[in-house]
């Protein structure tokens, strides 16, 4: 029920992730990120909250996306019924899809970078989401933003969507995690969202928050 992406800037080592769905509160839902071990968005007609975390602690643990993401979907008898993206880093991607999720599922994925979704209108929506984030010039935000506004030109989750959300982590910045839980055009209003963050007293306040980098950073 949902389309998502994950992404590493292969310069900087920034991670992102970003996702919309047909229902409420997508980024509750999908997406799980720690700066040091990777992303993962866990998602499907059923999804597992464990799962999202699991494969990030099992990549912690040593493993590569592909391998962590096997660990963790080979023993639940309820995979066929759930989805699973992960993203190391090292830009490593791993995937697992079960049957069950109805519609159009799959993924996309080329190098520091992986989009998966299901109940989609088509394959387009995971290709162009793809596409769109290539191309797209700006930060890893901005580059996300464009990504799922991509995906849903191309048809997006065959419902229509609710909700939108965005994870950026990296060792030397505090982290994004914006959530549109509920809106007629979520992505704009993510977009929105985002753009606020990036100006005013919030954007000047941001250089005083700890970093894993400099975590006594303070205002002073």
């Amino acid at each position: 029920m949902t389309f998502s992406i994950l992404a590493r800037d292969r310069d900087t080592g920034t991670l992102g992730g970003a996702a919309a769905t047909g229902s409420l509160c997508v980024g509750g839902w999908v997406l799980r990120g720690d700066s040091r071990w990777g992303l993962s968005a866990s998602q499907g007609a059923a999804p597992s909250p464990m799962w999202g975390e699991d494969v990030i602690e099992a990549m912690r643990m040593g493993r590569d996306a592909a391998n962590a993401v096997d660990a963790v979907t080979r023993p639940d008898s309820g995979r066929a019924w759930r989805q699973l993206t992960a993203l190391d880093p090292g830009g490593g991607t791993g995937v697992f899809t079960g049957e069950h999720n109805t519609g159009w599922h799959g993924y996309a994925d080329g190098p520091d970078v992986i989009v998966a979704g299901n109940m989609l209108s088509g394959p387009k929506v995971v290709t162009e989401t793809l596409a769109a984030f290539q191309t797209a010039r700006g930060t890893m935000a901005e580059r996300l933003i464009a990504a799922l506004a991509g995906g849903e030109a191309a048809g997006g989750d065959s419902r229509g969507l609710q909700s939108a959300a965005l994870l950026v982590l990296a060792s030397d910045s505090p982290p994004l995690t914006l959530r549109i839980d509920w809106a007629e055009a979520p992505i704009a209003a993510l977009a929105e969202l985002h753009a606020r963050t990036q100006k005013g007293e919030y954007a000047r306040w941001l250089p005083c928050v700890p970093t894993r980098d400099d975590p006594e950073r303070h205002p002073g």
